[in-house]
């Protein structure tokens, strides 16, 4: 199996086709098998690369909690063991840390961020304090996925929840806490941001609801916001067909 020997770790990853490059970051529930929709449909034209963050999936070596220095740094150890001199980044909720950092710090590494489901740990206290308020339900399942989507698709269902048993216990408040951090990047760090970015947001969301990822957008000059029906937290997942339909017209409009 490939391993990259990233920061101490020896880091799981899968590249698959070949051509301009997209870098799928996945969330806490998840792991690289999550993004298998996306790479289906992608891999024609793309070298598509998923990767198990430190603490999760097939990932080996020292993990500790999180933190956006260190998955930051190793997203861009990443690219750089793999030759990719510039990507598109598409992160879900926790990967999204990850992937705004390196287009904020590194810009000429990114040729597009497609942030779904997430802030990407803004700290601005615009953002930060609209989660004051979100308590999503404690069941694994009804925080990621929309009850719509877990009534009509069981089977889906069930292999969601068993992706997310291949990762390591690790506690919510972990991750949590990176969303509500201050000192996560700020509206003036925004305001000088370069990268071509993309929000999407399932409708239904209850961990990252509309309004916040609309308080998230104004921060990022010139993004675009995109809500899906029929989905939570998990917009890629569950409606997969949109979500890459977005991702397609998305990449058609960048210089790659």
């Amino acid at each position: 199996m490939p391993y990259a020997p990233i920061n101490d770790t020896q880091m799981f990853y899968e590249s698959h086709g070949a051509g301009p490059a997209i870098v799928f970051a996945h969330g806490r529930g998840g792991n690289h098998l999550s993004w298998w929709r996306q790479v289906a449909a992608f891999q024609a034209d793309h070298r598509c690369v998923t990767f198990d963050q430190r603490g999760w999936g097939l990932t080996k070596g020292p993990a500790g909690a999180p933190n956006p220095a260190t998955v930051s740094a190793d997203l861009l150890a990443l690219l750089d063991y793999l030759e990719i001199d510039r990507a598109v980044l598409v992160a879900q909720s926790m990967g999204g840390i990850s992937s705004l950092r390196v287009a904020l710090h590194h810009p000429e590494r990114v040729a597009g961020l497609l942030l779904a489901d997430t802030t990407g740990g803004i700290g601005d206290a615009s953002v930060v304090s609209l989660l004051a308020g979100v308590h999503p339900p404690e069941d694994p399942l009804r925080r990621a996925l929309s009850d719509g989507f877990i009534s009509e698709h069981p089977a889906l269902t069930f292999l969601f929840g068993s992706i997310g048993r291949i990762n390591q216990p690790m506690p919510l408040s972990v991750v949590s806490d990176m969303f509500r951090n201050p000192e996560g990047p700020q509206a003036s760090d925004l305001a000088a941001m370069t990268v071509p970015t993309l929000l999407v947001v399932g409708e239904e969301d209850a961990i990252f609801p509309v309004h916040v990822i609309e308080a998230t957008h104004r921060l990022i000059p010139g993004s675009r916001l995109a809500v899906v029906p029929g989905a939570a937290h998990s917009t890629h997942f569950e409606q997969a067909e949109a979500f890459n339909e977005l991702l397609r017209e998305f990449i058609a409009g960048l210089a790659i």
